[in-house]
């Protein structure tokens, strides 16, 4: 159903009872017949986290066939689609599965490594050699030596199992730690092809093996060193002691996840560029897909701190977008509202007439409408959508806004 605003700005809200399969939809599908209300039913996790996407946890990403919807509508193979906040790269993935050039650019110097490896192509056989070599090592490094023995460096292999960082030994238990620093070891001193991949393996097992609660593994306040009662278990949890686990697990999960995605690969061009998106000149694009940054709520580089402490990554967090760090006052807003608008009139001048921007955001402070107006854009729609299938700690109900923009 097509509706305008006060001001006349068309809104489409998706009112077909039936959802929307991302992979059906086309250029010549109207707007109004999207729904895309998705319900667990109608799309279930294991197709919202397939291949890739999973590769390691990521807050606040937008759901790949949200982005597939879009791409299939606006989009030609061949084109390039230009994501400012590439984020987890869920529309460069996407953008490749469908034959679509893309390029992604994120001030996180670890959101640039895990997009590059969700998108790079493998010589599978030697990256499983790589990934089961250097778990081999690293499990006869730890079972020749215990960990309590370990020096900050092992004579006979080179391996470093100790640390100056003061977090890291704040977060870890020490034999974790050891784990964690005996693998990084090996990936530094074997000069592995595929050591991004590597990397991506130890800092998702690192997450898992930080010292807090099972269910509190996005939002830990305090390293949780005693026995607790888990409330994603109903029993008495103790905190994780070791790493070693979490290789040898997320190692076989991360070559299926690749395995898998490596069948739907097309060769489409992705580039990824760490840099800071207000202040570069966009190369040529058809159009833009993204989910910028919430105002206030998620503190990005914060969410991988562990990741940053054991790789050594640059820290770029003074320079995110609408930080929760500094809350969602009037003027953080106004900050956000100015930062936003620099990023997208960039990609305008990038874009053809007629091309379009299109955004995802929960707008609950309708910030975008002044965006909007400053950018000199046309507003084609604004598709309201209902997301009601978040679970755990964050359950609950709220809605998104996907602006359609066009460029005059």
């Amino acid at each position: 159903m097509n509706l305008t605003n006060a001001e006349g700005r068309a809104i489409v809200y998706s009112t077909n009872e039936i959802p929307t399969v991302a992979g059906k939809v086309s250029r010549e599908t109207p707007l109004a017949d999207l729904n895309l209300n998705w319900r667990e039913k109608d799309l279930p996790e294991r197709e919202r986290t397939k291949h890739v996407h999973r590769l390691h946890p990521y807050l606040g990403k937008f759901i790949p066939q949200l982005v597939e919807v879009f791409l299939r509508k606006y989009f030609k193979p061949g084109e390039t689609v230009l994501d400012p906040f590439a984020g987890s790269s869920t529309t460069l993935v996407q953008a490749q599965e469908l034959g679509i050039h893309s390029i992604g650019y994120d001030i996180s110097a670890f959101n640039v490594l895990l997009g590059s490896v969700k998108t790079a192509r493998y010589d599978l056989p030697e990256l499983r050699r790589e990934v089961d070599d250097v778990l081999e090592k690293t499990a006869k490094t730890i079972e020749k030596k215990p960990s309590s023995q370990l020096s900050l460096w092992d004579a006979g292999t080179g391996v470093r199992s100790e640390t100056g960082d003061e977090y890291l030994k704040t977060w870890f238990a020490p034999q974790a730690l050891s784990e964690l620093l005996t693998y990084l070891s090996f990936v530094n001193r074997e000069n592995y092809r595929y050591a991004n991949v590597l990397k991506v393996i130890l800092s998702r097992s690192a997450r898992s093996s930080r010292l807090t609660t099972h269910f509190d593994l996005d939002f830990p306040k305090k390293p949780q060193r005693e026995p607790y009662h888990c409330y994603k278990h109903s029993r008495i949890c103790q905190p994780t002691s070791d790493a070693l686990q979490f290789l040898k697990r997320y190692s076989r999960d991360t070559l299926r996840r690749i395995e898998e995605f490596s069948i739907c690969q097309t060769d489409a061009g992705v580039r990824l560029v760490h840099a800071d998106s207000r202040n570069v000149a966009f190369p040529p694009i058809q159009g833009v897909i993204t989910s910028p940054p919430y105002v206030g709520l998620i503190d990005y580089h914060a969410q991988h701190e562990y990741a940053y402490h054991l790789l050594g990554l640059d820290d770029n967090r003074g320079l995110e977008i609408g930080p929760a760090v500094n809350g969602s006052s009037q003027k953080a807003k106004s900050s956000y509202q100015d930062d936003i608008t620099s990023v997208f009139r960039h990609a305008l001048e990038s874009m053809p007439k007629g091309g379009r921007l299109i955004i995802v955001a929960n707008d609950k402070s309708n910030l975008y409408e002044k965006i909007g107006e400053a950018l000199g854009i046309e507003v084609e729609a604004i598709v309201q959508r209902h997301v009601n299938r978040r679970t755990g700690r964050r359950s609950g109900e709220f809605f998104e806004s996907i602006f359609i923009w066009q460029k005059r």
